[in-house]
């Protein structure tokens, strides 16, 4: 398998104790926001459409009273399932036309 033996060992090792071959969670960088300004954020976003990350960026303020950078704006709404979107500029179909087919 051209892998350490050391490596298999330590695997087996960990396997046996702890019942699975990933690492143990480690702590990371904390968020600068909790739950209940995430789901503030996807809140004001879903009320106003047209409301923009940066604008939004400059009236939340994170953890601490951190400012809170677009990206970190950008990265809550999308885990939420939100996505970018522009609003649609033309003509709007008239529905009681026909059309032809």
């Amino acid at each position: 398998m051209n892998v350490n033996r050391k490596t298999i060992f330590r695997l087996k090792q960990r396997l046996h104790e702890t019942d699975t071959v990933s690492g143990r969670p480690r702590s990371g960088r904390p968020r600068c926001t909790t739950q209940r300004q995430d789901r503030n954020l996807v809140r004001n976003h879903m009320n106003n459409r047209l409301l923009s990350v940066s604008a939004s960026s400059r009236q939340t303020r994170g953890r601490n009273n951190q400012r809170m950078s677009a990206n970190t704006v950008r990265r809550r709404l999308s885990t939420s399932g939100l996505r970018a979107r522009r609003p649609y500029i033309g003509p709007h179909p008239d529905p009681a036309s026909p059309t032809s087919t």
